[in-house]
């Protein structure tokens, strides 16, 4: 279940490149179980570790840099997550505790996979973008409420993003969306009982 997401403070690691793809996020030989446990340990493996498959880390990468441990917020270019549609890549993320990724644009699939798992996506013009990612280790806050970025760097910059309502809900609530649907449980079992007493013959035994 996602833990809801409203204030976020964290540390950011800027990977700048464009089409970032599902399987540079989490390659396909990482995904060795049926559950989410354990792909957080695939993150980024083909970049993070030295051997297809090893745990021998890269030095430069950054999500090994002594100061990004705890990232959990990305920076990136265009049209990250684009590939695949493996919602794996959102687990992966999620589970190395990445709750924000900041980007120029987004794979659609993967955005709502995103949405649907706890993670905020954030578009934001590419000079917005620019100006996070030539910060070394930024400390980033979203007010996903006021939909507002901030970062403890600059203190005069702030920046916009947009998200639509239903999933602004099912981030701040920490919800999946039967989770979200299953709280108007009361109202949509009182449309049935009225829809039967109307129409019975729909309802009537096979």
């Amino acid at each position: 279940m996602p833990q809801p997401l409203n204030q976020h403070t964290g540390i950011a690691a800027a990977i700048m490149r464009d089409n970032i793809d599902t399987d540079q996020i989490i390659p396909s030989r990482e995904m060795k179980t049926v559950s989410r446990d354990g792909l957080g340990e695939g993150l980024f493996a083909g970049w993070r570790y030295t051997e297809p498959g090893g745990r021998v880390p890269v030095p430069d990468f950054i999500l090994n840099q002594a100061e990004q441990q705890g990232t959990s917020v990305l920076i990136s270019g265009e049209n990250f997550g684009c590939g695949s549609s493996r919602e794996h890549a959102v687990w992966a993320l999620a589970e190395y505790g990445i709750r924000v990724i900041i980007a120029k644009s987004f794979g659609e699939i993967f955005h709502g996979n995103c949405l649907r798992n706890g993670v905020l996506p954030i578009t934001l013009p590419a000079d917005e973008v620019d100006t996070l990612a030539a910060i070394e280790t930024a400390t980033v806050s979203v007010d996903l409420e006021n939909q507002l970025v901030t970062c403890a760097q600059l203190p005069d910059w702030r920046a916009a993003f947009e998200i639509g309502e239903y999933p602004k809900r099912l981030l701040i609530e920490g919800l999946e969306p039967i989770e979200l649907t299953l709280k108007d449980k009361d109202k949509i079992d009182a449309f049935f009982a009225r829809d039967a007493a109307q129409r019975p013959w729909l309802y009537s035994a096979a």
